[in-house]
């Protein structure tokens, strides 16, 4: 009896000694966007990404507790303009022949006063740099919505746009459309 009661004590302490986990997501990779606003040389570009994967757990009661990591097709990107495309695309901007995938990757989330925000690595160009996201999680019944903005400086990437270099860099916008992982 001894034995069981030790066993059974153990066994409470190993569920409340394991750690938590966030809820896990799944992307619908369809209904989902990855976009971009930049200025360089001299002109505003909006553009996205088509093809993107990303890894969610989150839980919004607990937002230290959460994290994702996206990777990105650098090569999938799209402004609407061919010819801009392929120069974007070229070794002098984000040089995707060398460098086909972009990567990002929380290190931490906090939540302060309402607002979340994630800190993360971004890869862009073989270079790694810290990035901060301010995110907004939206729950759609037993699905959610996650946003996440973050502002770019090219340059930090060794991406060159030119004589013009743009002084307030670039803003990346995601919108995640989520269902839950049974």
């Amino acid at each position: 009896m001894k034995a069981m009661i030790r066993g059974c004590c153990l066994a409470g302490l190993l569920v409340l000694a394991a750690p938590v986990i966030a809820r896990t997501w799944r992307v619908d990779a369809m209904r989902s966007t990855l976009a971009f606003t930049a200025l360089c040389q001299g002109a505003r570009t909006e553009g996205r990404f088509g093809r993107f994967t990303a890894d969610v757990a989150y839980d919004p009661r607990d937002v230290a507790r959460s994290r994702f990591a996206v990777r990105v097709d650098v090569a999938s990107l799209d402004t609407g303009n061919a010819q801009r495309d392929q120069a974007t695309l070229g070794a002098r901007a984000l040089d995707a022949g060398r460098f086909p995938r972009a990567y990002f990757t929380t290190t931490e989330l906090r939540a302060v006063g309402g607002e979340v925000t994630a800190l993360g690595e971004l890869k862009l160009r073989g270079v790694v740099r810290p990035v901060v996201l301010q995110v907004r999680f939206v729950p759609r019944g037993a699905a959610a919505t996650l946003e996440v903005t973050a502002r770019l400086s090219p340059r930090d990437f060794g991406v060159d746009c030119g004589p013009v270099q743009p002084a307030d860099g670039a803003t990346v916008h995601a919108r995640l459309l989520l269902d839950p992982v049974p």
